[in-house]
């Protein structure tokens, strides 16, 4: 439970330890420097050496936060899943799900940065096998959280049924607006970061109003 100041009942507050962010930012700037690559060179011809040059890194760090070329990706594409979940997990009848998105950001001081990159990164994973594995991953991971935080709010029964498939709507509903904008942004003029974020409001209000929590 949260009090008026922000912190919860644990006296944790919503943001993470200022080492913990640190910790985020690097993993956060290997995965641009890998998209980067990626887009000038391909992913084949893309290194792991490569990839620690471009992030101004050694390789011993390189290993220290990441497992792998393609899995370095990854934090481009968890951060607004970790969002979504945390407000699935306060959800009460009535809430705008977009509105809590929204608080849920502000409170933990979490975004998604680079909303181009993460495009680029979605457009990528639609031609490379390695890239593609991974962005299915986060969305399987993503179901997971999505259902906990659903059997919280709703008190429902997490090997449930209900929540299964409320897991299952509200991450197809997240995958499919997307990538629809990435590939949309790709084949016509450019669609900034605002077309993303509304397609995702969209698509999180008509998995919400499926549900009829």
């Amino acid at each position: 439970m949260r009090n008026g100041s922000g912190t919860d009942s644990a006296g944790r507050t919503g943001r993470p330890p200022l080492s913990e962010r640190r910790k985020a930012e690097t993993r956060a700037e290997i995965a641009r420097a890998a998209v980067r690559m990626f887009t000038e060179r391909g992913v084949a011809a893309t290194s792991v050496e490569d990839i620690a040059a471009e992030a101004g890194i050694s390789l011993r760090t390189f290993w220290r936060y990441s497992s792998g070329k393609e899995d370095c990706v990854r934090p481009l594409l968890t951060t607004g899943t970790d969002v979504v979940a945390r407000a699935l997990g306060e959800l009460r009848p009535g809430d705008d799900i977009a509105a809590l998105v929204d608080e849920v950001a502000r409170r933990t001081g979490e975004r998604v940065a680079d909303l181009p990159t993460v495009l680029a990164l979605v457009r990528l994973a639609q031609q490379e096998p390695g890239l593609r594995a991974v962005w299915l991953r986060a969305h399987d991971e993503a179901e997971a959280a999505f259902a906990a935080a659903l059997a919280r709010s709703t008190g429902r029964p997490a090997d449930g049924l209900w929540v299964a498939v409320g897991a299952a709507m509200v991450n197809g509903a997240l995958r499919a607006a997307v990538e629809h904008h990435a590939l949309r942004a790709a084949d016509g003029p450019p669609a900034g970061g605002e077309g993303l974020v509304e397609a995702v409001r969209e698509a999180l209000r008509a998995a919400v109003r499926g549900l009829r929590v």
